[in-house]
């Protein structure tokens, strides 16, 4: 799917950073509760199946068939935004190159995480090129994990997208323009974004990229209901 790009909240990344993330590398997607977070990073992942690679998306907070109905919704606003049919190679596409792993009741650990990596490469010769995690507790998740995160990053040759909560009422931003609650450790992350919904609709501003604050931060407007750029 060639014009994919045109309608990802990605094209903010597209001219700077046409390859993404890259292998060995952290990102983190920064929002409130309940501004898409999921969402975006469902279209992370599918700007990376598209792309023919192959994905794990890890869950902390949804079981695979929740997932699996978001990604559903989401792929189906895709091919009504580019007024395409809806071509079954597509949805095969998805299927194949999508692994979905949920670890719920704080049952996420990274021993687990790399077990879990290893077994799908030796028994179903699935090797991913991007891990999503979805739902990490940034509050009570200190640098070591995140750290051994980008270790896992760098051992399976892997780019990592995270998200990570923010809140309303607290409004700390580090010398370098990243809020909370990456704040304090936004060093390990090469790419740091995130959604702020405002009056004309959900902006999603790059604030880091390359391992450097950028210069003025950017932005790409999004559809509150789909999350696909209206600009």
């Amino acid at each position: 799917m060639s014009n994919f790009a045109s309608v990802s909240p990605l094209k903010i990344m597209a001219k700077s950073s046409p390859e993404g993330l890259g292998r060995g590398n952290l990102g983190v997607l920064i929002a409130r509760a309940g501004v898409g977070k999921t969402a975006c990073l469902i279209h992370i992942a599918l700007d990376r199946i598209f792309r023919s690679g192959k994905l794990v998306h890890v869950s902390l907070e949804e079981g695979p068939e929740k997932v699996t109905s978001y990604y559903n919704v989401i792929y189906h606003d895709i091919l009504k935004a580019l007024d395409i049919p809806n071509k079954d190679e597509y949805q095969m596409l998805i299927d194949r190159n999508r692994m979905i792993l949920a670890y719920l009741n704080s049952s996420f650990d990274l021993e687990r995480l790399r077990a879990n990596l290893t077994n799908l490469a030796d028994r179903l010769e699935f090797t991913p090129e991007t891990l999503i995690v979805d739902g990490l507790d940034f509050e009570n998740t200190g640098a070591d994990q995140l750290k051994g995160l980008k270790k896992v990053a760098e051992d399976f040759s892997l780019e990592i997208w995270l998200s990570a909560l923010s809140h309303r009422h607290i409004k700390d931003v580090n010398e370098r323009g990243i809020p909370y609650p990456v704040n304090a450790v936004d060093e390990l992350f090469s790419v740091i974004l995130q959604l702020n919904p405002e009056p004309s609709g959900i902006f999603l501003k790059l604030l880091k990229e390359n391992g450097k604050p950028v210069d003025v931060v950017r932005n790409v407007r999004l559809d509150p209901n789909t999350t696909l750029p209206l600009d």
